[in-house]
C-alpha cells in the first residue's frame, strides 16, 4: 500500500508501452489516459493516511508526501480533460506520449517522497527527461516548427542546473559524510561558518528553482512554453511546480532561520523573479510565453513564504501555490480549448470571446483576476496572507516590493480581460466545448473562488500536513 500510486503510474507506463506497438485510435489512447489518470488519483486519495519508509529510508511515506501526491494527480487529470478532440500532439505517437507523461508523473510522486539526496536525484531526472522528449512530440502541422529548439534549450538548462546540484551533492556528502536529509540536518548548523556547507546548499538549490523557474534559472521558460504543444505547457506550468515547491519545503525546513546567507539568498531571488518575470510578462503577444513569464514572478511569491522559516510561512507557501496551479490550470483549459488546431494563441486571438464562448470566457476571467491578486478570489488571499507573514518577520521593503510588482502585473492582465471582453471577434462561430471540459471549468471556478472567500480550512490542513514533516 505504501507504493500504490506509483505502483499505478507503472502499469500505467507499462500499459502505453504495449500499445505503442500497435497503431490505436487517437480517442482509445486518450480515453485509457483519462482512465488511468482517475485510477492514480483514487489510489493516491486512498493511501492518503498511510505512513511507513521504504528503500532502506530513502523513500518515507507521511502525509505530506500523499498530499501532493494526491494533488498531482489530480492537476494530471485536470490537464487530460482540456482538449476537445483537438490535441496537438502528433497522431503517431500520442501512446508514446502519454507514456512518458506517466513516466513524469512517477518521478514527481517519487521526489515528493525522497528524504536522501541521491533518491531526489533519481526522481528528479526521471520526472525531467520525460517532459524534454514530451516537448519535441507537438504536431508539426500546426504551424508550429520551433518545438524542437524548446526540447533543445529545456535539455541543456535541465543539464546545467543537474551539474550544479550534484556538486552541491557531493560537497554535502563530504561535509556531513550522509546523504539522508535528517542526518544532515543534524549536522548543518554547526557547518554554517564554513563557506562550502553555504556553497553546497546553493549548489542544491539550484536544481529546484530550474524545476520552480526561479530566477537565475528561469531562462528556459518562455520558449518552451510557446515551443511545446498546449497541453504539454499546460502540464509544465503546473504538475511539476507542485513537486518543486514540496521539496523546497522539506529542504529549507532544515535550515532553520540561522542561515543568514540563505535567507539573503531567497529574499534576492524573490525579488529578482518578480521583477523580472512581470516587466517581461508586459511586452508579451503571445498568451503562454505571457504565462510562462508571469510564473516566474509567481516563483518569486512562492518564495517569500519560505524565507520566513516559520510553519504559518510554508503552509501559506503551500496554500498559494495550489491556488496557482488551478489559476493557471483555468488559463490553459481555454487555450487548449480555443486552439482550434493546437495553434499558439496571440492575446488578439482572444477578441470577442464572451460572444463565441461566454463560460471559457469567464473561466479565462476568473483566472487572470486571480493571478493579478484582485479579490475575492485565492490569488488575493495568497498573496496578503504572504505579504502580512514576510511583514511579521520585519521586511518591510521586500513587502513594498513584492506590492509594486502586484501593481504591475493587474495591467497585463487586464489588458487579456479588455480584449476578451471588449472587442469584437474575428469570427461569429460558436466553440464547442466537450462536456468534460466544462465540468472541469465550473470545478476550477469554483475551487478559485472557494478557497478565496474562505481559507481557514485550507490553511489548517496545510499546517496540519506540514507537521507531519517538522
Amino acid at each position: 500500500m505504501l507504493f500504490l500510486p506509483e505502483l499505478t503510474l507503472l502499469a500505467a507506463g507499462l500499459l502505453f508501452f504495449l500499445l505503442s506497438l500497435g497503431h490505436p485510435g487517437g480517442t482509445t489512447v486518450k480515453n485509457m489516459a483519462v482512465l488511468l489518470a482517475s485510477m492514480t488519483l483514487i489510489t493516491s486519495l486512498i493511501c492518503l493516511n498511510q505512513k511507513g519508509d521504504l528503500f532502506y529510508g530513502a523513500f518515507r511515506v507521511d502525509l505530506f508526501s500523499q498530499v501532493f501526491k494526491a494533488l498531482i494527480a489530480a492537476a494530471t487529470l485536470i490537464v487530460l480533460l482540456f482538449d476537445s478532440g483537438r490535441t496537438g500532439i502528433k497522431k503517431d505517437s500520442r501512446p508514446e506520449y502519454y507514456l512518458f507523461l506517466f513516466t513524469s508523473n512517477l518521478g514527481l510522486m517519487m521526489l515528493v517522497s525522497s528524504v536522501e539526496l541521491l533518491a531526489i536525484f533519481i526522481a528528479l531526472e526521471l520526472s525531467s527527461f520525460a517532459v524534454y522528449i514530451m516537448v519535441p512530440m507537438r504536431d508539426a502541422s500546426s504551424g508550429t516548427f520551433f518545438q524542437m529548439e524548446a526540447g533543445i534549450k529545456y535539455l541543456l538548462f535541465g543539464v546545467m542546473a543537474t551539474g550544479f546540484m550534484l556538486f552541491g551533492m557531493s560537497y554535502m556528502f563530504g561535509l556531513t559524510g550522509s546523504t539522508h536529509l535528517a542526518v544532515i540536518a543534524e549536522k548543518l548548523p554547526q557547518l554554517w561558518a564554513q563557506p562550502t556547507a553555504v556553497i553546497a546548499m546553493l549548489m542544491i538549490l539550484a536544481g529546484f528553482f530550474y524545476k520552480l523557474a526561479l530566477f537565475p534559472f528561469h531562462f528556459w521558460v518562455p520558449d518552451v512554453y510557446e515551443g511545446a504543444a498546449n497541453e504539454t505547457t499546460a502540464f509544465i506550468a503546473a504538475v511539476p511546480k507542485l513537486a518543486a515547491v514540496a521539496l523546497l519545503i522539506r529542504l529549507i525546513a532544515l535550515v532553520s532561520n540561522e542561515g543568514q546567507v540563505m535567507l539573503n539568498l531567497l529574499m534576492v531571488s524573490a525579488i529578482l523573479s518578480m521583477f523580472y518575470g512581470n516587466l517581461s510578462a508586459l511586452v508579451q503577444k503571445d498568451l503562454k510565453r505571457m504565462l510562462g513569464f508571469s510564473g516566474i514572478a509567481h516563483a518569486g511569491f512562492v518564495l517569500l513564504g519560505l524565507l520566513t522559516f516559520q510553519l504559518t510561512g510554508y503552509a501559506t507557501a503551500f496554500y498559494y501555490i495550489v491556488g496557482y496551479v488551478l489559476m493557471n490550470l483555468a488559463c490553459f483549459l481555454v487555450i487548449c480549448s480555443v486552439s482550434v488546431d493546437g495553434k499558439n494563441l496571440r492575446i488578439d486571438d482572444l477578441s470577442g470571446l464572451h460572444k463565441r464562448a461566454p463560460l471559457l470566457a469567464l473561466t479565462l476571467t476568473i483566472g487572470l483576476f486571480s493571478l493579478a491578486g484582485i479579490p475575492p478570489f485565492v490569488g488575493f488571499a495568497g498573496k496578503f496572507m504572504l505579504l502580512v507573514g514576510v511583514l511579521k518577520q520585519d521586511h518591510l521593503l521586500l513587502v513594498i516590493l513584492a506590492a509594486i510588482n502586484t501593481a504591475i502585473a493587474i495591467y497585463y492582465y487586464l489588458s487579456v480581460v479588455r480584449v476578451t471582453f471588449c472587442s469584437e471577434p474575428v469570427s461569429h462561430e460558436p466553440i464547442r466545448v466537450n462536456s468534460l471540459t466544462n465540468i472541469a471549468s465550473f470545478a476550477l471556478i469554483l475551487l478559485i473562488i472557494v478557497m478565496g472567500i474562505y481559507p481557514p480550512p485550507f490553511l489548517d490542513f496545510a499546517g496540519t500536513t506540514l507537521k507531519s514533516i517538522m
